[in-house]
């Protein structure tokens, strides 16, 4: 298959983009096709995902699996993914701004991630929990709200 082939037109005009948004390069999947653009992945179900949105893309045999920021997880059966992998690995990279774990005492810790839009201004923080800590608990959020204010003055963002 070459990497040249073009975008089906009734697959690029049932995009929904924005002003400037361009497509770099896409896959057939089992329902449709995938888009990667320089803003957003466009699955084959219309859903839009802005890569500042993006928490994890992987890929296995089977395809594309998808886990966002808010904790939605999205599965596309991509038998020849093209250059989607690296379009997106490099997109949703290039969102993060400061990506760091910090320790939190007796407890594991929290990712600490900055995000922007590409292009953009920066978003704001996101916190991620390791495995088995629960996001909601009062005591564990302000000890990571305590070990962000350290990390921005340390880092100037």
């Amino acid at each position: 298959m070459s990497i040249l082939r073009r975008l089906p037109a009734d697959v690029r005009k049932s995009l929904d983009t924005e002003p400037g948004e361009r497509v770099l390069t896409f896959a057939a999947a089992a329902e449709g096709h995938v888009v990667a653009t320089n803003l957003a992945l466009h699955l084959s179900d219309g859903t839009r995902l802005p890569y500042e949105e993006i928490d994890k893309a992987s890929w296995d045999e089977e395809g594309l699996r998808i886990i966002t920021t808010d904790g939605a997880r999205h599965a596309e059966r991509v038998a020849e993914p093209r250059l989607l992998p690296e379009t997106v690995r490099e997109r949703v990279n290039s969102t993060i701004v400061v990506n760091k774990h910090v320790g939190l005492p007796g407890r594991g810790g929290v990712r600490l991630v900055a995000r922007r839009r590409p292009g953009g201004d920066m978003l704001g923080w996101t916190f991620v929990f390791d495995d088995g800590l629960d996001p909601e608990d009062p005591g564990l959020r302000a000890q990571a709200e305590q070990a962000l204010e350290g990390i921005r003055r340390s880092m100037g963002v």
